[in-house]
């Protein structure tokens, strides 16, 4: 093998894959290259950054021929913006790969049996899918390479926008976004530019001070907009004048709010929200079902594809309404009084005690009466003596977080057997691991990916696990 060192260049690499994480992958002399800003089908020389055994990052040094996949990107911002690593690559492309990442998945690290899978649903809308986003203020502005070369002093250091990637203390201004309709770009503007009119100080996370620290905007498909603003300093007057310019001017804005942070992250937890105009939640709404939403609730961050995802769960789940059905990691139970018609009861289970009254709220704002919520560590509230109490569950539901479900979860559930699970996964890795505990009580019948962000390398997955007779 090559003796390779930090900074050195290879030649001419074919990129034949890419990664999980949106990195093109290549490989030399049983070196597996992982490259930052090519696509499947380029010729680059890579310049190595990283590199540990037989694995090496690195970024493009020089194009030596294009990949016929590649398409341009849309957004200004594509390169030096940690999101939407993807937008240099066609739609349809991005689609298969993701198709692929789901089979890989199944076959490499599960080892599982399954039927063919099926195609995966891409979302109808490319761009602006996104109903939340949050941006943070710095006054340690990341300056581009433009920027840079030009020499030229930079007077305003002041950012609001995203984070670099490795660099907590840098953010990216931010001119356009397009992952979320409007008013999301025009109200972050606005901030911006009525906080260096008015002098309002941006946020020092190296010397914890400043007043302006984060700001939320959450959208819906009903058209309610949400704005929180998080001040690190506490300065009423300054932090009041902004709001009431928000006000003033966007009118469309239904839910007005603000909280006090001096934390050492920017989390909401724990903290208390204020409201200073308008409601404390924003609706959306499913088949007629109104979903309130809180600042700190959890909701799929696409509306129109969370629909669909939660349409194949239901259609997976096939209820007949006599079945007692237990929605694990429920949120604010959007799942839960989703499939609550067809079922005789549904048991939701939440970390998160803020999303479990979310839920609770929902229900009964919907008029839904066979829905339950706990609050909880799924794996100390999902014991046997629960189980005794509310029911043996018929159908599972289980959403976790990237991290998959914990063993003792698991172990729960193949103790009470229940007729059908149904697995929705944002990280078929993680998802494919947790079904290898199934194989010997279980069947896959069904496996359907469904793409919720698209220009980027996540895919959500559904499966339809039997029980074996």
């Amino acid at each position: 093998m090559t003796k390779i060192k930090k900074n050195f260049v290879l030649e001419g690499l074919e990129v034949i894959d890419i990664s999980t994480e949106g990195k093109a992958i290549a490989k030399h002399d049983g070196l597996v290259v992982f490259i930052d800003g090519a696509v499947p089908g380029d010729v680059v020389d890579v310049m190595v950054y990283r590199k540990k055994n037989n694995l090496a990052e690195g970024k493009v040094h020089k194009m030596i021929k294009f990949s016929e996949l590649r398409t341009t990107p849309k957004c200004e911002h594509f390169g030096t913006c940690g999101g939407c690593k993807w937008q240099n690559l066609a739609y349809s492309n991005q689609l298969e790969f993701k198709q692929k990442y789901v089979y890989d998945a199944f076959t490499r690290i599960g080892k599982l049996n399954f039927p063919e899978i099926m195609p995966i649903l891409g979302n109808s809308e490319q761009y602006y899918y996104r109903n939340k986003l949050e941006f943070g203020f710095s006054n340690k502005k990341w300056l581009t390479n433009q920027q840079i070369e030009s020499k030229q002093e930079v007077e305003n250091k002041n950012a609001l926008g995203y984070h670099i990637a490795g660099l907590f203390d840098k953010i990216l201004d931010i001119d356009n976004c397009y992952l979320q309709p409007e008013p999301s770009n025009s109200i972050r503007n606005a901030v911006r530019d009525y906080a260096l009119k008015n002098k309002l100080s941006f946020f020092d996370i190296r010397n914890k001070q400043g007043l302006l620290r984060t700001l939320l905007i959450r959208t819906s498909s009903t058209g309610e907009v949400m704005v929180v603003v998080s001040v690190f300093e506490w300065l009423e007057k300054e932090l009041f004048g902004l709001l009431d310019f928000l006000k003033t001017n966007f009118p469309q804005i239904t839910s007005l709010q603000y909280t006090h942070n001096n934390k050492g992250n920017d989390t909401f937890y724990g903290l208390n929200i204020v409201t200073y105009y308008g409601r404390d939640y924003i609706l959306e709404e499913m088949e007629g079902l109104k979903y309130k939403i809180s600042a700190k609730s959890f909701y799929q961050t696409n509306s129109q594809q969370a629909y669909n995802l939660y349409k194949i769960t239901r259609d997976f789940a096939a209820l007949s309404g006599k079945e007692v059905v237990y929605d694990l990691y429920t949120g604010t139970g959007t799942i839960a009084n989703f499939v609550a018609k067809q079922a005789k009861q549904v048991i939701g289970v939440e970390y998160v005690e803020d999303a479990i009254k979310d839920a609770i709220e929902n229900s009964v704002t919907n008029n839904i009466k066979n829905t339950t919520f706990f609050a909880g560590d799924m794996k100390d509230v999902l014991t046997e003596s629960f189980i005794n109490t509310n029911g043996k569950p018929d159908v599972i539901i289980t959403d976790p977080p990237r991290a998959g479900m914990h063993e003792d979860v698991i172990k729960v559930m193949l103790r009470v057997l229940p007729e059908k699970i149904v697995y929705v996964s944002c990280n078929p890795s993680t998802q494919a691991r947790d079904l290898a505990f199934f194989e010997t009580n279980y069947e896959i019948v069904k496996v359907q990916p469904v793409d919720m962000f698209p220009q980027t390398a996540h895919v959500e997955n559904v499966v339809l696990l039997k029980r074996r007779n």
